[in-house]
């Protein structure tokens, strides 16, 4: 990935040519969207869509493009190794400094309190300033039932909720779509249900909600909220190829997310968790966390770019 790395003079010289990132202070008009944006919540991005970029780019562009922080990846083929956090993460906290961001959020394999790994992650992380991650998801176990696999992560979650407690530091379950534990918030409030809630929580990811909760999504979003900690945007529809149908990842407020609802329960809850945009259609590698990817980097900024403008326009909307 380093051999990647591009310089800070090329970087911006081929985004300025390309249009992609100029100043956001010459465009026409931009006092009054600040005025009018003035309660939009401060909105990060996910470097696993900028991870063909070293950290010096990577905070340079998210900076440039508008975002107000970056959720790092610190996790296998992430932004940082777990072998190699105790080097490489401050390097990439300190590219984000640089640059006026305050290292906020992570995303991470972190699942068990007892592993060496996991434990040296959130230690240094900790000791970085670093006040979220988001942790693995769990998998059933055949050989059990679903309540002793949830019995058994729960005693895990609760392990890891001591940790964080010494470190101050808060993880975050993240609600996906699929067979792992966590497809249902009603799974992740009974793994939460002997941590310190101080701690830990749900990290809500109202896509994956949507898809595997239809129209009850917000059924669950009622359960969990008083345990959500961190959100994450993204946006999809379902879409029928070679005779089935699956879930189709689309640009922020194309797909089936009922964004104005869920931000306009997000502002009568008066929810202040952090939230972090994600980008999963398709940009050439970028939307899975290539470190070469298949298209220009104005392709990804663009797109970034545009996700981000969307977001606050519903927000205002909603």
């Amino acid at each position: 990935m380093m051999s990647q790395e591009l310089s800070r003079r090329k970087f911006l010289v081929n985004a300025a040519l390309a249009g992609s990132i100029l100043p956001l202070v010459a465009e026409k008009g931009f006092a009054q969207r600040s005025a009018a944006n003035a309660d939009v919540p401060k909105i990060n991005i996910f470097s696993k869509h900028l991870q063909f970029l070293n950290y010096k780019d990577m905070a340079e562009a998210a900076k440039e493009i508008g975002f107000d922080g970056i959720d790092l990846t610190v996790r296998p083929k992430g932004h940082v190794l777990p072998e190699r956090v105790e080097n490489d993460l401050p390097m990439a906290v300190e590219a984000m400094k640089k640059v006026g961001f305050s290292p906020l959020l992570m995303a991470t394999a972190v699942e068990d309190s007892n592993n060496a790994i996991d434990k040296k992650v959130l230690e240094t992380a900790a000791s970085q300033g670093i006040k979220y991650y988001r942790m693995n998801w769990y998998k059933y176990n055949d050989q059990k039932t679903i309540p002793q696999s949830l019995d058994e992560y729960r005693e895990k979650i609760a392990g890891l909720s001591q940790l964080n407690k010494k470190l101050n530091i808060t993880g975050c379950y993240q609600n996906h779509a699929g067979r792992m534990v966590g497809a249902s918030l009603f799974e992740i409030w009974e793994i939460l249900k002997k941590a310190d809630l101080n701690h830990m929580g749900a990290q809500y990811d109202i896509r994956h909600a949507t898809l595997e909760g239809g129209l009850s999504w917000q059924t669950g979003y009622n359960l969990i909220e008083p345990s959500i900690k961190t959100i994450v945007l993204k946006d999809f529809m379902w879409d029928k190829g070679n005779g089935k149908w699956a879930p189709k990842s689309m640009p922020f407020g194309e797909g089936m997310v009922d964004f104005k609802t869920y931000f306009k329960l997000l502002k009568d809850h008066n929810i202040q968790a952090p939230i972090c945009l994600h980008l999963e259609y398709p940009l050439g590698g970028a939307d899975q966390g290539a470190d070469k990817i298949t298209v220009a980097p104005k392709v990804v900024f663009d797109a970034m770019k545009r996700d981000l403008q969307k977001v606050k326009e519903l927000w205002q909307q909603a």
